[in-house]
């Protein structure tokens, strides 16, 4: 015969205690719910008091409690963090090289958008502008200076038209095609632009000296009239440049030269203006050395 698939608790002293303690307190349990209850009912004041007697025991419990869980979390997530903090430096390293990249942006459209306020002022002051055109490279290397422009015939550039930025005088256009020109700078040594002094008037011939610099030389006799700091315009004699544009300002006053750094520089600037070829001033005769001037000026 088969066994029973149970067995009683008699066979066995220490199930029987096991039995007797588990109904004893299962009785005493449902012995206290109902005291509870009873108090509850009875004495809320009292039941209220027990229950904050209740918390001031079990608060040390349930801190200890709690601060166990938040010690063995705090290791898990230093853990994770470890584990984690390779990536986490990839993702900023790539977000810092982004914003990097998005601030050399503004920083280029802010440059580009202040030249361009500062050519739409002159180009408001000076209605017969020919074309606004961009820089698109310049050589500030070799002996020959030049600019090249990306504007050419079909903008209506024409060779010999002189070229501005902002800060003052570029140079004149020497060649043009359909969609590009090339412009010689001041700072070459086939440049010749007759200019004066801002601060009293004397006149003088700036020629490109081919390494980036001007020298001046004065069309008259007698004791050198610059000054370091002076600073140069055009002086519209013989045409083809307007009066008043800025060209340079005085760097160094030697013995036997004058050197004059220009203030337009091309490999800085973004935009440029084209500007028709300027009339000769005719308001009274020309000396022999200026005559000679506007001749080379116009070479």
């Amino acid at each position: 015969m088969a066994p029973p698939s149970t067995r009683r608790p008699g066979f066995s002293r220490r199930a029987q205690y096991g039995l007797f303690f588990g109904y004893v307190i299962a009785v005493a349990g449902v012995m206290f719910a109902v005291l509870l209850l009873l108090v509850a009912v009875v004495d809320p004041t009292g039941f209220a008091a027990l229950k904050g007697a209740s918390l001031d025991v079990t608060r040390p419990i349930t801190a200890g409690g709690r601060g166990v869980v938040n010690f063995f979390g705090g290791i898990g997530g230093s853990v994770r963090d470890y584990f984690q903090a390779g990536s986490q430096n990839a993702d900023l390293r790539k977000q810092l090289a982004a914003e990097r990249q998005r601030l050399i942006q503004a920083r280029v459209v802010e440059g580009e958008n202040r030249h361009l306020r500062a050519l739409l002022k002159l180009d408001q002051d000076n209605p017969g502008t020919v074309a606004v055109t961009r820089i698109v490279g310049s050589s500030f290397t070799s002996i020959r200076r030049l600019a090249t422009l990306s504007a050419g015939s079909g903008a209506g550039i024409r060779v010999g038209e002189p070229v501005r930025a902002a800060e003052g005088l570029i140079g004149r256009v020497i060649e043009t095609g359909h969609f590009a020109s090339r412009a010689l700078l001041v700072s070459d040594p086939a440049s010749s632009v007759p200019v004066r002094l801002v601060r009293d008037g004397t006149p003088a011939l700036a020629v490109g000296h081919g390494d980036g610099t001007i020298d001046l030389k004065t069309l008259e006799v007698g004791q050198n009239p610059f000054r370091r700091g002076d600073v140069l315009v055009t002086s519209g004699i013989g045409g083809v440049y307007p009066p008043g544009i800025p060209v340079a300002v005085i760097a160094a006053v030697q013995k036997d030269r004058t050197i004059a750094k220009p203030l337009a520089d091309p490999s800085r600037i973004d935009f440029a203006m084209v500007l028709p070829i300027a009339q000769p001033l005719a308001d009274k005769p020309l000396s022999p050395q200026t005559q000679q001037a506007v001749e080379a000026a116009q070479q």
